[in-house]
């Protein structure tokens, strides 16, 4: 026979779940307290030294260095000479300030997983982290050089070509984000065979499509000059095969070096 439960049983069930829920939006408030302040102290150290305008000259410096007769960029905005310089400080400290972002993510979420999951998520974390820096350096150092000399190479003897600098660096973030993302391809191909998603025979089966989508890729998303496209589409296809190799390897080191399943249990917070 069963009971209807009474309005105390239900205030005290509804008391039992309230308190671990304040608790997690209170976790999450002070993890996304922390992370704003190690951004906002990032930025605050960049704004005493180098300084806002130090920072955009060396963003500019691979269009500046390739301009003929030393001419500079120009600022079309009313604002622009101070708001440019402003917001390449602010994504500088973001920059700066990822791994301190991201740990506090990791140290939110991590309570709740599996100690198996724990495992991977963190090495994860750290060398996707690493692959986008690795991307930007690459875009920074390789890419712009090889991007301005194309375009300095086919431009018009009749024209001046001072880009402006807001256009600059819309043109410079785009790129940024293109060639992060696209270092992150061996972290993608190894989480997808981690969680069983795709084998790796089965990658290796589909690489003719991934190198066909890797140059669309880069089409779309690079300056339309041959050259970026290749520097684009070359790497995401070389980390393809790291990716499948990674794979291989993490693979084979998990049959060899397990006797018999093992059973992962939850931490406890």
């Amino acid at each position: 026979m069963s009971s209807t439960p009474s309005p105390n049983n239900q205030d005290d069930e509804l008391a039992g779940t309230e308190q671990p829920f304040m608790e997690h939006l209170i976790e999450l408030r002070t993890r996304l307290i922390r992370a704003v302040l190690s951004i906002a102290v990032v930025a605050i150290a960049l704004a005493i030294w180098p300084g806002a305008n130090q920072l955009f000259d060396w963003l500019a410096w691979p269009l500046v260095s390739h301009l003929p007769n030393g001419e500079k960029m120009i600022a079309i905005g009313v604002i622009s000479p101070f708001m440019t310089p402003l917001k390449v400080l602010l994504m500088t400290a973001l920059v700066i300030a990822l791994p301190v972002v991201l740990y506090q993510v990791w140290a939110f979420v991590a309570p709740g997983l599996y100690r198996s999951e724990k495992r991977l998520v963190l090495p994860l974390v750290i060398s996707s982290t690493l692959l986008f820096f690795l991307g930007m350096a690459f875009c920074y150092f390789f890419v712009f050089g090889k991007v301005f000399t194309f375009i300095l190479h086919f431009a018009p003897q009749s024209i001046t070509y001072a880009p402006d600098i807001d256009q600059y660096l819309s043109f410079a973030l785009t790129l940024f984000l293109a060639f992060g993302i696209a270092f992150e391809v061996p972290i993608v191909v190894v989480v997808l065979v981690s969680l069983g998603v795709v084998s790796v025979e089965k990658l290796k089966e589909v690489r003719g499509y991934v190198i066909v989508s890797s140059f669309i890729v880069a089409a779309i998303v690079t300056p339309p000059d041959v050259i970026s496209q290749l520097l684009l589409a070359i790497p995401m296809c070389l980390l393809y095969e790291i990716g499948i190799w990674v794979s291989k390897l993490a693979r084979t080191k998990s049959v060899d070096g397990q006797g018999a399943p093992e059973r992962s249990e939850k931490e406890s917070a």
